[in-house]
């Protein structure tokens, strides 16, 4: 498949699609219907089924059983088609870098981007493979048009391998995963798959069955503007009451202080000015109970500014976005534990691992649809020393044709 897989993958990050956090359309950017139509029109000459693109932007598509498949569940995969709006993107240039030789990897289109062996230890793993990159000008794209290319080849390999037993195979592919909404219209009983895998994950042999469980909260502080040479007992300045309000969070509950299963707060955007200033921020921890600790820490001290500033008006609103999957993914094991023995059986020792963000399958989940995610091999991502090995990639296809036939031969009944 390794040929099949390159081939599509160049052509797929070539095309801009990008999501847009500022937009109210959805999909949130024009760009991801021109990855989206290739799609569809690839799908459609590789002969799948019920091939349909949707108006929210969903490409869904079946692969119908090829045996009797009484008692077989419906299995799906799943990717994104857009890419972070966070790094430029709008001109992709990728570079194939075969028989890597082990050394820092300097990007031809910007030498200022160096993929250093120091800060990749996953080179090491990588010697002797074919890599992908961007030019070091803009993003690659391999989150996650590299599961994509591995979905649509193995589905492809299973078409002309019909001796490999299969139940009904399920495809999506989804706009605006990287700005939280890729699951925002997607219907599941429509869909009609039993079970289901997304393929975004990172390290070779990686099986992910947490994220963080997710919440956001938006803090207005209200002041009252006048002249400023005239503010004497008048004036309530929202930007000082702010910047003050900010130097209470807990410096080792930030981002850039936490890793592993640390959970943090995180003032991500502001804006404002005396009258009003107004500061979102994303809430993140392993636990529904650790996250619930971070609002009430945001009110306590919430609650203190008031009492120091009480002629400013602060208010403190939150929302939950979506909750840890694995609180229910333990509700049938099975849907993880073939995926281990699938990374088996592709001779590689499997990893289970949690994820410090989230997933379109987090949020399926509680739509109810199982969505563990599996390795697609993208390193890097979201920056322009974004990298992805094609053998690695080779193995997340090869994933996927075990899992089918593991579904069969486990459920199958006569």
């Amino acid at each position: 498949m390794k040929d099949k897989i390159l081939e599509r993958f160049l052509r797929y990050v070539k095309i801009d699609t990008r999501s847009d956090y500022e937009s109210e359309t959805f999909p949130s950017s024009e760009r991801q219907w021109d990855l989206l139509r290739l799609l569809k029109d690839e799908m459609v000459s590789m002969g799948l089924h019920d091939v349909e693109l949707d108006h929210y932007g969903y490409l869904t598509a079946t692969l119908p059983a090829n045996q009797p498949a009484k008692g077989v569940p419906v299995v799906a995969f799943i990717a994104h088609v857009d890419t972070s709006p966070d790094v430029p993107g709008e001109v992709v240039k990728p570079l194939v870098h075969r028989d890597y030789n082990g050394e820092d990897i300097v990007l031809s289109g910007n030498t200022a981007e160096i993929i250093k062996v120091t800060e990749n230890p996953n080179l090491g793993r990588c010697k002797g493979d074919t890599l992908i990159t961007s030019d070091g000008a803009s993003l690659l794209g391999a989150d996650d048009k590299a599961g994509i290319a591995e979905i649509l080849s193995a589905v492809e390999y299973l078409q002309a391998h019909p001796e490999i037993p299969r139940g009904t195979i399920k495809i999506a592919f989804t706009p605006d995963e990287e700005i939280g909404k890729g699951t925002l219209h997607f219907d599941v009983e429509k869909f009609g798959a039993d079970f289901a895998y997304t393929m975004d994950g990172g390290d070779l042999g990686e099986i992910e069955n947490e994220t963080f469980t997710a919440s956001s909260a938006t803090l207005t502080v209200k002041g009252h503007n006048v002249h400023p040479g005239y503010a004497k007992d008048k004036m309530v300045n929202a930007v000082r009451i702010t910047a003050e309000l900010l130097t209470h969070l807990p410096a080792d509950m930030a981002p850039e202080t936490t890793e592993k299963r640390e959970g943090y707060i995180h003032p991500n955007n502001l804006k404002g000015d005396v009258s009003e200033v107004t500061v979102s921020f994303i809430l993140r921890d392993f636990s529904l109970e650790g996250v619930e600790q971070k609002k009430a820490l945001l009110q306590d001290i919430c609650a203190r500014m008031r009492e120091r500033y009480p002629k400013a008006d602060i208010i403190l609103k939150t929302e939950d976005q979506y909750k840890n999957m694995i609180y229910k993914l333990n509700e049938e094991p099975r849907v993880v534990e073939f995926a281990l023995e699938a990374v088996r059986r592709c001779g590689l020792e499997p990893r289970l691992k949690f994820i410090r963000g989230g997933t379109d399958g987090a949020q399926l989940c509680f739509k109810g649809l199982l969505t563990p995610n599996v390795f697609a091999g993208g390193q890097n991502i979201h920056s322009k020393q974004e990298w992805v090995s094609l053998e690695w990639m080779e193995k997340a296809s090869e994933t996927i044709l075990h899992l089918v036939q593991i579904w069969y031969e486990k459920t199958h009944t006569a």
